[in-house]
């Protein structure tokens, strides 16, 4: 009994030391970031002062999110945020799984057509900006030139430079927002390989007399979607949206390269390069990032709390 227990200790010693290194990690590039920001958010704490000895200083208050809140902007831009990384989200998600489908059958050049849908995610990001930015520019872009000189358009549209857009749809008038438009469709463009390469993987292993049997009993293409595919599919798609959420919210570089934020397209992580290198304010900039934190802290609570429930 007693050499039993000793091994039992022995190898929970094992199973600690073999999590130190994990742990240490964790600390070093999660948690300690994380705090340090937090007492970055509570400081008057300018660029230049990053080297001073009045970081650690316990001077802290409230100054800076007193500043961010305040802020006239401070509302338009979280809404401008969550409009841009649900909908990019979405989007990328439903091209993935209309990505899948179409290459989950048997047909003569399949392995090209998987190679080119997964080119998007590996190109370079300032060279799809780039070519987006030419594709869409109003003077020399290919496609205002197209649909000029084809009669769809009277005149080119400034895609990434308009903020507003009047359509005419059965005689209501809705105002598109344009720039953050073209950013999301780049955002769904951009990244719907990972969900294709997820998706296509699960649909793979769907055992095909589910869609048999569904045949036999006279089910249409949709109700086989429906009823076998979508249920399948659920816990891949559930986990696509929370990964494509955290990453998208804290997109930085596709928004600045495309329009710097201008047209209404400022979301949080260009306020917070805004604040920290355009006023030099890293306090103020602390402060929104920590508000970015707390907001993927109840996005995180809401998803498992009751998205991660129902599906179960």
């Amino acid at each position: 009994m007693v050499n039993r227990q000793s091994l039992l200790h022995q190898e929970a010693r094992l199973a600690f030391w073999m999590l130190a290194p994990t742990f240490i990690v964790v600390m070093a590039f999660v948690v300690f970031p994380v705090i340090w920001n937090l007492w970055l958010s509570l400081k008057p704490v300018s660029l230049g002062a990053l080297r001073g000895t009045s970081l650690f200083e316990f001077n802290l208050s409230l100054v800076n999110f007193h500043k961010v809140f305040g802020d006239p902007d401070f509302v338009p831009i979280l809404l401008t945020t969550l409009f841009y990384t649900v909908g990019g989200s979405i989007l990328s998600i439903i091209l993935g799984l209309t990505a899948a489908l179409l290459v989950h059958g048997e047909f003569p050049g399949r392995g090209l057509c998987r190679g080119l849908f997964i080119a998007p995610y590996i190109a370079p990001v300032v060279a799809v900006t780039f070519t987006w930015s030419f594709i869409l520019d109003p003077q020399l872009g290919v496609l205002n030139w197209l649909a000029v000189n084809t009669g769809l358009l009277t005149q080119p549209i400034p895609f990434l430079s308009q903020r507003w857009m009047e359509l005419d749809i059965t005689g209501m008038r809705v105002r598109l927002p344009l720039a953050l438009t073209s950013v999301i469709l780049f955002e769904g463009w951009r990244y719907f390989p990972f969900a294709f390469l997820f998706i296509l993987a699960r649909l793979q292993s769907i055992p095909d007399e589910l869609y048999h049997a569904a045949s036999v009993d006279g089910a249409s293409p949709f109700q086989r979607f429906y009823n076998i595919t979508l249920p399948q599919l659920a816990t891949v798609l559930s986990t696509l949206f929370l990964f494509r959420f955290i990453w998208t919210i804290n997109k930085f570089d596709d928004i600045f390269l495309l329009t710097r934020g201008h047209a209404g397209t400022k979301v949080i992580t260009i306020k917070i390069y805004d604040y920290a290198f355009g006023e030099f304010n890293i306090g103020a900039g602390s402060a929104v990032a920590m508000v970015l934190f707390a907001i993927l802290l109840l996005f995180l609570f809401i998803y498992f709390r009751w998205i991660v429930k129902e599906m179960r």
